[in-house]
């Protein structure tokens, strides 16, 4: 019997700390690895030691990052039992707030000593952009101003998660960085930042009255949503462009079959004003940036292979 008992708490243990990372958002990092990876695999043969470490690494600063934002919404009293689009570990489930702030560091050890491979066997610069990285990830919710709370969050996260993720993804494959890299880097880049939009949308009057200054607080619900639209076309936009001015093959036009995602993210928003009803709505914003990246890494694959 208490065998039994033991189990069942290590599984509720288990699914807590699922919940921590928040699953549903760590295609954010997945998505900017792979496209990386397969642009470079357009140049050299893939090293898929590197690719499997850059991943890896990539997904705990995320996860990390993830807790240090449970950890610090929380002890400044922004999240209760009843907020949306939280892992909740702490306020539903009692996880003690010490602990999560040291399974982030434990999450921050982990991505370094992977770091600590990939710059071996690439270059030492790395850690000097691995350690940016990282502190934007902590900056975002933790220290005297956070990120978060400010109108650069989409910035920010589009930079760090979007852009810097592919093009390290590139550079250990290649020990170089392009134009065409930086150029199908921007894309994903601005879809990333449209998942933190779409969060600050979502969260408007919370965070208003809790004195946070998003962009989405400071342009209004309207105009946030649509930014979101306009982003979500000069992401679509670019990549006509780089087509049309022979930087990347046709083949990468495929990423238009996932244009229902973003129309049904803007559709979702327009017109609600309660969190819950806008979840589907941020849902889908995160699956646009989703799809459109898988997609992209399928035309580029065919783009070398064909």
């Amino acid at each position: 019997m208490q065998l039994q008992e033991n189990v069942s708490e290590d599984r509720q243990l288990g699914r807590v700390l699922w919940k921590l990372t928040r699953p549903h958002t760590l295609t954010a990092s997945f998505v900017p690895v792979l496209i990386g990876t397969v642009l470079a695999m357009s140049f050299v043969h893939l090293h898929i030691l590197r690719f499997i470490a850059m991943l890896l690494s990539c997904l705990f600063i995320q996860i990390a990052t993830n807790m240090f934002n449970e950890y610090y919404d929380h002890k400044r009293g922004l999240d209760t039992e009843h907020s949306i689009g939280i892992g909740g570990a702490i306020v539903r489930d009692g996880l003690h707030p010490k602990t999560v702030l040291r399974l982030a560091l434990l999450c921050y050890l982990i991505a370094l000593l992977i770091g600590v491979y990939l710059c071996m066997s690439s270059s030492w610069w790395l850690a000097l952009i691995g350690s940016v990285g990282m502190l934007i990830g902590y900056l975002y919710t933790g220290g005297p101003l956070p990120i978060a709370y400010t109108p650069l969050g989409e910035l920010f996260a589009g930079l760090s998660m979007g852009a810097m993720f592919i093009l390290i993804s590139f550079f250990i494959q290649t020990g170089d960085i392009n134009t065409v890299s930086v150029l199908i880097s921007v894309p994903i880049a601005i879809l990333v930042g449209a998942i933190n939009m779409s969060n600050n949308i979502r969260d408007l009057d919370g965070d208003k009255d809790s004195g946070r200054k998003t962009l989405a607080i400071l342009v209004g619900h309207k105009h946030a949503v649509t930014l979101l639209a306009v982003m979500f076309v000069i992401a679509y936009l670019w990549i006509t462009g780089l087509v049309v001015f022979g930087y990347a093959s046709p083949w990468v036009l495929v990423v238009f079959l996932s244009i229902p995602k973003p129309i049904q993210a803007v559709t979702g928003f327009i017109g609600k004003r309660m969190p819950v009803q806008m979840m589907p709505a941020m849902k889908a914003t995160a699956q646009t940036n989703t799809i459109f990246g898988l997609l992209l890494s399928v035309g580029l694959f065919m783009s070398f292979r064909l």
